[in-house]
């Protein structure tokens, strides 16, 4: 559904913008599609006046034109034919964007000669397809908006459009008046008034209707119609052709015009024939027998099936009953005489017929999905005065076959039904305001429905209405009262982590272990346990000597049996507590994963390469991400000595804030427990992961940033021994807010270097919150990083 906000105002007294209107449409239930507004792509445009013009001195086709301007006078080149002194001319400035030719204007140099901006044809600005020269305006003054002067002077050419789709429940919002009348109730303005109009029939209308009975009950309702003769055809006023043409249809003649005005503005369907082609004098509403056919009024043949409804004459038939006329019978330039039709339809029998055809016209949309019945003898009386007042013409009598259906019916209003339906608490006073101004009629509790309203068929809907006009945004969530007998939750943050990271480990790839809690002296001593402290009193055999000190003993032994049996390649997890005293409390809760051999089969496309430490990173980072863990940490060395002591990490949140560690285990410990490497691992310690602020469960609006990044490269020298983690975290350090990343790209030892120095180039990258950054910001950052690595590492900026 097409509307503009000209033609809104037609039937709302509203000061709201075009932004406040979509805004109150789409939460009403209205979703708005689109909004094209022409004045923003012609704001920038102003008034200009030609001063003076001469021929250019090296093209015979261009003038050199003085142009008076809001910034005083300039001199552009103009290829126009009507470039001429003393005419008023819509003025493009550099800078500026020309929509028509999709181009931003600079000071151009045209055949030697300077041009500051552009005089602008009406193609040009999207205002038309002319472009034989440029605008020339009648009035304006030098510096007016362009804008303006079109607001005052040609309305039509800035007038928005809006675009709102229309769900099946709601036909009343298929017209104009239905539209201003939900705003009216939210209260963004006042509804006019319908104008009803009253015209006399000055004689009998020659042109008899029936009704045929097959078609009485579910075919047609009511059809009324009346001759109009005299009438002379023609264009439309300027008026309606531009209302028209701002939603998308083709103005054709004063008489069709009428019929989609209508269609748009009451969504209200009507069909002008004309007379002299009635054949009989008379018209019959029938069901087809099948294999009649039609030429309808889109020059398509159709060819009908039993059943269908039809409009014939003594000839044949002449129109599709509610969906398309025919095109014999159909309006032209010479239409002299014309019979006005307003008819209700059965909509099931609409759709059927429309659907088996393959039709799709306004008529058949608003029909099949209902229009208001109780205005269909009104419909044609203002249709009528509509016709008069364009086309002239004297009305005959009105002719009626079947009658206007009653649709009459009321729900009690039940107040409190809103808080138990809906949540919400509206007072009593203004729900039935609300309906009052929908249009329904209250007598105490029981609220008549508007005849324009078939979807309200109980008292459910009436909550409905009140909730949507009050506004369902200001629901505020509750949560349910829980029934008798349910518990709370009995979980706590550090069990629910642990669901977490056992579900996550699984969707890697890995597959979960369970071990003993006890393990040899041996492989404790390797993982920093074997003390007295966590010594069993009575073990059970000597292999179960001591509580395990970490998780990892229990998964390389597994992983060892599994290699002895021909396993090369796996990926093991286990979630359980590791012990460091014999003490209640004196344990710790522990993630660990075990990756060993390769990342998959040998593959003659070489995709299979030996685990390494990143994998186990990713993985890590992964699990932490699961339970909760900040995104970004700090890498930092010096973990306990059964992993690699140069290819490991420890996660951190600060210095001792340790999340956990990833790597490659010692080779010694790898030898020990009879494991064939590569074997990486990681050790999580779900207990360390800081808990959130809020504790429920909505997850916060996800933050873009709208502002361009900035990268920047520094290449440092320093000493051979220098890690490139410990550069990195000094980088990363210089400002935590800006810096987003900062990553290795390059290394390079000896050369020019010197002995025993290396260069390490990082890329930085800044991603700005509040403001784009300026060159002297970037400027302050950079410095800051290489005093931070410098302090760090003691190295230097390579030149």
């Amino acid at each position: 559904m097409k509307f503009t906000l000209s033609w809104l105002k037609e039937h709302l007294d509203t000061t709201a913008s075009v932004d406040e209107i979509a805004e109150t449409l789409t939460d009403l239930g209205l979703e708005v599609e689109e909004v094209v507004d022409p004045a923003s792509r012609l704001k920038a445009f102003t008034l200009a006046k030609v001063v003076h013009a001469e021929q250019h001195p090296d093209a015979d086709r261009l003038r050199v034109c003085k142009v008076m301007t809001d910034e005083g006078e300039k001199q552009i080149v103009c290829g126009a034919p009507n470039a001429r002194e003393g005419i008023t001319v819509v003025l493009a400035k550099p800078g500026d964007y020309v929509p028509g030719i999709d181009t931003t204007l600079s000071v151009g140099n045209i055949r030697g000669v300077e041009s500051h901006g552009m005089m602008a044809s009406e193609r040009e600005l999207e205002l038309s397809d002319e472009h034989t020269g440029i605008i020339e305006l009648p009035s304006g003054e030098v510096g007016q908006k362009f804008t303006d002067w079109l607001a005052q002077n040609d309305p039509a050419k800035v007038d928005p459009m809006i675009e709102i789709a229309i769900t099946p429940n709601r036909q009343d919002a298929l017209g104009v008046h239905g539209i201003a009348r939900d705003l009216a109730a939210r209260g963004l303005g006042t509804l006019k008034p319908l104008k009803e109009a009253h015209v006399p029939g000055q004689y009998p209308c020659p042109v008899s209707v029936t009704i045929d009975a097959d078609a009485a009950t579910d075919g047609c309702e009511i059809f009324a119609g009346r001759l109009i003769r005299g009438v002379q055809n023609g264009p439309s006023p300027k008026w309606l052709q531009d209302r028209l043409r701002a939603i998308g249809l083709r103005p054709i003649s004063k008489l069709v015009d009428v019929t989609n005005f209508f269609t748009h503005d009451r969504n209200r369907p009507l069909h002008v024939f004309d007379a002299d082609k009635v054949q009989g004098g008379a018209l019959r509403i029938h069901r087809t027998e099948g294999g009649e056919t039609l030429v309808g009024l889109d020059e398509k043949t159709y060819t009908f099936g039993p059943g269908q409804v039809v409009i014939s004459d003594a000839a044949g038939v002449e129109s599709i009953g509610g969906i398309m006329g025919g095109l014999s019978t159909g309006c032209t330039q010479d239409t002299v005489n014309v019979f006005l039709e307003a008819a209700v339809w059965d909509r099931i029998q609409i759709a059927h017929t429309g659907r088996a055809l393959k039709i799709n016209s306004d008529a058949r949309y608003r029909n099949e999905r209902g229009i208001d019945p109780a205005y269909n003898m009104q419909a044609i009386e203002d249709a009528t005065q509509m016709i008069l007042d364009l086309c002239g013409g004297e009305p005959s009598e009105v002719v009626v076959a079947g009658r206007v259906p009653d649709t009459a019916r009321s729900y009690r209003l039940d107040p409190a039904r809103v808080v138990s339906l809906v949540g919400m608490e509206i007072p009593e006073s203004e729900q039935r305001q609300t309906l009052t101004r929908l249009g329904f009629r209250m007598e105490g509790n029981m609220a008549h429905v508007p005849s324009w309203r078939p979807d309200i068929l109980g008292e459910a809907d009436l909550v409905e209405e009140v909730a949507r006009v009050a506004s369902l945004t200001k629901l505020k969530g509750k949560p349910l009262r829980k029934a008798p007998g349910v518990q709370r939750p009995i979980l706590s943050a550090l069990q629910k982590r642990e669901q977490l990271a056992r579900r996550t480990a699984a969707a890697l790839g890995y597959n979960e272990c369970v071990t003993y809690s006890f393990i040899d002296s041996e492989a404790a001593a390797l993982f920093g346990g074997g003390g007295d402290a966590t010594m069993l009193a009575n073990p059970i055999s000597s292999d179960m000597s001591h509580m395990r000190p970490q998780l990892l003993p229990g998964l390389l032994r597994a992983a060892a049996r599994n290699q002895a049996r021909g396993f090369a390649e796996m990926a093991l997890f286990e979630v359980g507590h590791a012990f460091h005293g014999g003490e209640p409390g004196e344990q710790a809760l522990m993630v660990s994963g075990l990756l060993v051999g390769r990342t998959g089969p040998k593959d003659v496309h070489g995709a299979s390469r030996p685990v390494d430490v990143y994998d186990a990173k990713a993985d890590a980072e992964a699990v932490l991400a699961a339970m909760g863990a900040p995104a970004k940490v700090q890498i930092l060395r010096g973990a306990e000595g059964w992993w690699h002591p140069g290819r490991h990490g420890k996660l951190c949140l600060g210095p001792k804030k340790v999340l956990g560690v990833f790597g490659e285990l010692h080779p010694r410990v790898l030898s020990a427990m009879d494991v064939k490497g590569p074997a990486v691992a990681f050790t999580l310690y779900p207990a360390e992961v800081p808990l959130p602020r809020k504790a429920g469960a909505t997850r916060p609006a996800l933050a873009l940033n709208d502002l361009q990044a900035v990268e920047r490269d520094f290449a440092f020298v320093v000493d051979r021994d220098v890690e490139a983690l410990t550069l990195v975290n000094a980088a990363q350090g210089a400002d935590k807010a800006l810096i987003s990343d900062v990553r290795v790209f390059d290394e390079f030892i000896g050369g020019s270097l010197g002995e025993g120095k290396k260069s390490l180039a990082i890329t930085v990258r800044l991603q700005p919150t509040d403001a784009t950054l300026k060159e002297k910001d970037i400027e302050a950052v950079a410095a800051r990083i290489v005093e931070k690595v410098t302090k760090a590492t003691g190295g230097v900026l390579r030149g």
